[in-house]
């Protein structure tokens, strides 16, 4: 076990009422706590039992996110980085989707499967390669929706940054592109096996330019919950979108728990520009964007920068008021991402010259969670969950 998974400390959100305490060690039931006969580690003995969450209060402060799974250490989005990450404790898993030609749900970070699988070496789709415009960004690569799932399952999936990662290239293609329902019968099998549920962060990537294309998501995604008890508003999953309307079409059809992604402030999400909405990031994180959003989510996710600003030289300056601003809406705060390699830390919690050696990562972790937020994405969960508990401590 992790030292996070064994800490006993209980942390609660500011503003938040008795039911958003956690407990940081709860991760040890996702360690086999109902195998080893531990309290409040009973087993589940159906679907609906092995899907039921308890709602987000359930879940431990700070949150721990495995970003597209362990990715620091497997090819994302493959069933062995979800494992990993699950074995490591993570307290959710996170998922991509993007569709196939044929509308099935498959777990990608991008339709654009160019840097991820192994397709550029596959002599029969060469002819698949093209290039596109999604979200405004021309593409030239190949795309999930010009495969069939078949397809797709003949391809291998690969690590997305082999200069930065060029450990996690041993694994290359040891893993196939994983369906969300091959997904969701994983989870389903671990939380029998754990006795506890295992807790998802399902994103839809690009709504409406693949509603454009008659490949909704929302619909096919809604159908799939259904189907596994994932539906409702105390399910142990998560729904997030970049696209705030997405959220507001899958809260008509569900009742789990929704979050809105928002990038850098200047940024507009797609489907503001393809309908002509002239709002920023900028805007939805004042207060009054932030009570727009709770009016249809439960959840924000914001990029690290939103939360602490960076300067020119990309030192960490003061915190903003947007955690403040988002508990006094009663809205989760799970920004994104933190990453155990210099390249991608604050300036001042780097080390050496190395882009790719790590740094002061827990400096960092430390920095992000004292400003009050409910989680964080990690593509390191291990380094989360210890950060996570040294923060406990202190």
């Amino acid at each position: 076990m992790t030292q996070g998974m064994q800490d006993s400390t209980r942390q609660t959100r500011p503003g938040s009422g008795p039911g958003r305490r956690a407990l940081l060690g709860a991760a040890v039931l996702g360690a086999g706590g109902a195998a080893l006969g531990l309290p409040g580690a009973a087993r589940a003995d159906d679907r609906t039992g092995a899907a039921r969450g308890g709602g987000i209060d359930s879940l431990p402060v700070p949150t721990v996110v495995a970003h597209r799974g362990a990715s620091g250490y497997r090819p994302e989005h493959t069933l062995g980085s979800y494992q990993l990450a699950l074995d490591m404790g993570a307290h959710v898993i996170e998922q991509d989707l993007v569709p196939t030609k044929d509308g099935q749900l498959v777990c990608r970070h991008e339709n654009d499967i160019t840097a991820t699988t192994d397709v550029a070496d596959i002599a029969e789709f060469a002819d698949r390669k093209t290039t596109k415009s999604v979200d405004g960004v021309s593409l030239t690569g190949w795309f999930t929706e010009d495969f069939t799932l078949a397809e797709l399952k003949t391809l291998r999936a690969k690590e997305r940054i082999p200069k930065s990662r060029q450990e996690n290239t041993v694994y290359d293609g040891r893993w196939e592109i994983p369906t969300l329902e091959e997904v969701l019968r994983w989870a389903e099998k671990e939380g029998r096996r754990r006795g506890r549920p295992v807790w998802l962060h399902i994103e839809t990537k690009h709504p409406t330019y693949f509603r454009g294309l008659g490949l909704g998501l929302e619909e096919p995604l809604a159908k799939l919950l259904r189907a596994y008890g994932r539906h409702e508003k105390d399910s142990p999953n998560f729904v997030q979108s970049f696209e705030p309307s997405s959220m507001e079409r899958i809260g008509k059809l569900i009742a789990a728990p929704r979050v809105v992604l928002l990038s850098n402030a200047s940024s507009r999400p797609w489907d503001f520009v393809e309908s002509g909405d002239p709002r920023t990031v900028a805007d939805l994180v004042k207060p009054e964007g932030l009570k727009w959003i709770a009016s249809y989510a439960q959840g924000i996710g914001p990029t690290l920068d939103l939360v602490i600003p960076r300067d020119a030289e990309g030192r960490l300056t003061q915190p903003t008021t947007l955690v403040r601003d988002a508990h006094a809406e009663d809205l989760v705060l799970h920004p994104y991402t933190m990453r155990n390699e210099n390249s991608f830390l604050p300036l001042d919690f780097r080390k050496g010259t190395d882009p790719n050696a790590y740094g002061d990562v827990f400096g960092a972790f430390k920095a992000y969670f004292a400003t009050g937020i409910d989680g964080i994405f990690s593509d390191n969960p291990d380094t989360a969950l210890l950060a996570a508990a040294d923060f406990a401590k202190d």
